[in-house]
């Protein structure tokens, strides 16, 4: 028994007639009565008798035609699945991504992809960079800062995107701004300045938590350079970063994207002499069988302009 011979006897009740039934399914006459005869074999009785120029389904083949409608509308809804699939017009996009390009890139490639796609369905979660390489298991595609380590998933395609500068934060009146502005003869502003990781330890930092990329990148950079750090606080998130900066905890340590909006109460100096660089990631999970909709939001990603803002 096979699942065309059930569809070809789902035919046969729905019309009562193995000619129409054949033409319903785009075969001959005599396709559709092989397939019968095969199938009554299979059930060793018999499924229909034939009534006048039609047929008259048995008891047992009432009983079947149950059976066979119930696979045949499974069997189109499976097609019009992969077919609405082939034109994205439904599905799942599953993204995660760190809090940096969760917080600044990914709400524009969204409203983008919804703008193509409106039909499918967008499901994001955020976390830092270690969570979200945690979690490539149950997600599509991500977008994450700095390193991802080699513990990754099977089949997990990595692929460097857009360069990101770490900058260093501090309120206005912080004694280091003000300094700065003073060698500058620029009052109230340090804008194109450049501080060394020394000069910057000395004075209590304000880090990200464990696992952040931002983290991971200044303090690789510190012990580069043999400077010491003074951490006053750790806290979670950009934003707490750049509230505890401004409740005057210390100077602290952002991509240069999250200061696009800020109000001025905050300066961003850069870490030098070279800037403090880093990589954002797309990693693709099980790549091999990447969806239609993971792939297009990937082409997504590979065409936004590498700028810092939108």
């Amino acid at each position: 028994m096979t699942p065309e011979q059930l569809i070809t006897f789902a035919a046969v009740a729905d019309h009562r007639n193995i000619s129409r039934a054949a033409e319903s399914l785009h075969l001959s006459q005599p396709a559709v009565s092989g397939q019968l005869r095969l199938l009554q074999e299979e059930f060793g009785e018999a499924l229909y008798q034939r009534d006048g120029r039609g047929v008259r389904l048995t008891p047992t083949g009432e009983q079947l035609a149950a059976y066979a409608a119930r696979l045949r509308d499974s069997w189109r809804d499976a097609y019009a699945f992969r077919d609405a699939l082939r034109g994205l017009e439904h599905g799942t996009l599953r993204i995660g991504a760190s809090t940096t390009p969760a917080s600044y890139r990914l709400p524009y490639l969204v409203a983008a992809f919804h703008r193509r796609y409106p039909d499918v369905k967008l499901e994001t979660t955020s976390g830092n960079t270690s969570d979200v390489v945690g979690m490539l298991g149950v997600l599509d595609i991500a977008l994450v800062e700095g390193p991802v380590g080699e513990q990754l998933p099977p089949d997990t395609v990595v692929r460097p995107w857009h360069e990101d500068e770490i900058v260093a934060i501090m309120p206005r009146a912080h004694p280091l701004a003000v300094r700065l502005a003073g060698q500058r003869g620029v009052e109230g502003g340090v804008a194109g300045e450049r501080v060394t990781l020394a000069a910057l330890g000395e004075y209590p930092l304000v880090l990200r938590e464990d696992g952040s990329g931002v983290r991971q990148l200044v303090e690789r950079a510190f012990a580069r350079a043999g400077a010491p750090m003074r951490v006053a606080l750790e806290i979670a998130g950009v934003e707490g970063v750049k509230e505890a900066v401004r409740a005057g905890m210390g100077i602290g340590f952002v991509s240069a994207m999250s200061m696009r909006h800020e109000d001025g109460a905050l300066c961003q100096v850069g870490i030098g002499p070279e800037p403090l660089a880093r990589r954002f990631s797309i990693l693709v999970p099980h790549a091999g069988a990447a969806s239609r909709v993971a792939q297009r939001f990937f082409e997504l990603c590979l065409a936004e302009p590498d700028a810092g803002g939108h």
